[in-house]
């Protein structure tokens, strides 16, 4: 026979196939089962109704198929034409794979409809399974990594509406528009975190991921490793697999550097380089990895006067300074205290609220811990107060020490005339006179007034060396 006769007899060798899959499927199967247009069964093999325990298979024929086989989707299929390929079905002996496709005639109607039971042995799919289980765990977590690498805060979460803090707001704004690099300068618990959480979420990078490195909290001897990442066996006890750095984290995102006044010398000049040529190198590594990372630093430390001693380089604090944001302190907006307020108590859960006079002794204190202090003390006066109206009594005793404010400083004056003193040496000077006055009041326990001034006890220890204030012991 040629080619082309063969060809024509495609009819014939259709039918052929379609039966010849029935019989393969049939005699495979744990069983198999026909039913008409409303569902009766036409036709089940004897494996099946035994199976279901039917002694006779005819004995089924004519019968509704759930009143044989609980739970049969059959009826389903016969009505609406759809198949359903791969299905679980529970029975009374062991739960079953099963497929049900519709029956149609010549002129393409719907007839009734086919199931048959694969395998009853579930433990012929545990490779797909455990293939499946696989990736949704893998999907897992990833969704839950990309959740921890999400900005959570937005502008709405910065409060205040004192002019300060609404020219705060403005330039970050602003700034969440670029890709240049922001500086957010300010005291510790001023919120410069929460703004460049903020900005992050406002900018065309927000679907990206934000990623946060702390210079102060990793000691020196990690921190290059955990920013830029290690190459394989990169030295001894390095992970043989490699590791990622935080840089490559945050790639198409935005990596938010803390305390970068903290930063050691030889890890600036790097940081100079991605900023710059927007490239960096492994430990360990001669690879060159692209980076596209919009930077976003802070730090409590005034980079001028480190640069003068040598701490800070020029020219990494000029590319960083693009766009410089000044975060005031809290008692430079003491008009948003009330607000404040209001939102970390509800923040809280508290059920408490402010008398008057407990309002007035909150503007009275120069908070140094800025927000994080107001926060700190507002949850210790709830705690401890039985009455749901806080007074002033319970908030001075909250606070502990009050450091009073000056009415020259409340005022945004400088208590040394301008002309004697720059910014960096009245900041400076600030600064010495702060934790001089901590150190008192906690007879010289560093680690105690360093929570209490929010920082890092090695933070506390490179400030007070750099300020020439002695430990007392």
């Amino acid at each position: 026979m040629k080619d082309s006769d063969s060809l024509k007899d495609y009819r014939r060798v259709r039918r052929l196939a379609i039966r010849s899959l029935f019989e393969i499927i049939e005699q495979s199967s744990e069983g198999t089962v026909i039913v008409d247009k409303e569902a009766r069964i036409v036709w089940i093999n004897e494996r099946y109704a035994r199976r279901f325990g039917l002694e006779d298979a005819s004995r089924a024929v004519g019968q509704p198929c759930e009143k044989v086989i609980p739970g049969s989707l059959l009826r389903q299929v016969a009505s609406n034409g759809q198949p359903i390929l791969l299905d679980m079905m529970d029975t009374a002996k062991d739960p079953l794979v099963v497929m049900r496709l519709p029956i149609h005639d010549d002129s393409g109607g719907v007839i009734g409809a086919i199931g048959f039971a694969l395998f009853d042995e579930l433990h012929a799919l545990s490779p797909l399974l455990k293939r499946y289980l696989s990736m949704q765990q893998e999907l897992a977590s990833t969704r839950s990594l990309l959740r921890a690498r999400q900005a959570k805060y937005s502008f709405a979460h910065f409060i205040g509406t004192s002019a300060a803090s609404l020219e705060v707001k403005r330039r970050a704004r602003r700034s969440a528009s670029t890709d240049s690099p922001v500086l957010l300068l300010g005291e510790t618990g001023t919120g410069k975190e929460l703004l460049a959480h903020a900005i992050h979420n406002t900018s065309p990078r927000a679907h990206k991921p934000f990623v946060s490195v702390n210079s102060a909290a990793i000691p020196e001897t990690l921190l290059e490793a955990e920013f830029f990442g290690t190459a394989p066996g990169a030295f001894t006890g390095a992970d043989r697999r490699g590791r990622q750095g935080k840089l490559h984290l945050a790639e198409g995102g935005t990596l938010f550097l803390d305390e970068i006044g903290d930063m050691p010398l030889p890890l600036q000049s790097k940081l100079l380089r991605v900023l710059q040529e927007k490239e960096y190198e492994p430990v360990g590594s001669n690879e060159m990895i692209k980076s596209d990372v919009r930077l976003i630093a802070a730090t409590s430390t005034d980079l001028e006067a480190a640069i003068k001693r040598g701490e800070f380089r020029a020219d990494l604090y000029y590319r960083l300074s693009v766009l410089p944001i000044d975060v005031p302190p809290l008692r430079e907006r003491l008009d948003d205290l009330p607000a404040l307020s209001e939102a970390i108590l509800e923040e809280l859960r508290s059920q408490h609220e402010l008398e008057p006079e407990a309002m007035t002794a909150l503007g009275q204190h120069a908070w140094p811990g800025n927000i994080r202090e107001l926060r700190n003390v507002l949850e210790r006066a709830a705690l401890l107060s039985d009455n749901l109206q806080l007074s002033s009594e319970e908030i001075r005793a909250a606070i502990g020490t009050v450091v009073p404010i000056e009415e020259d400083v409340a005022w945004g004056r400088q208590a040394a005339p301008l002309c004697e003193e720059t910014y960096s040496e009245a900041r400076e000077r600030f600064d010495r006179e702060l934790i001089q006055a901590r150190l008192a009041q906690c007879r010289g326990n560093v680690i105690l007034a360093a929570r209490q001034l929010g920082l890092g006890r090695s933070t506390l220890y490179k400030k007070m060396a750099a300020l020439g204030i002695a430990e007392s012991h």
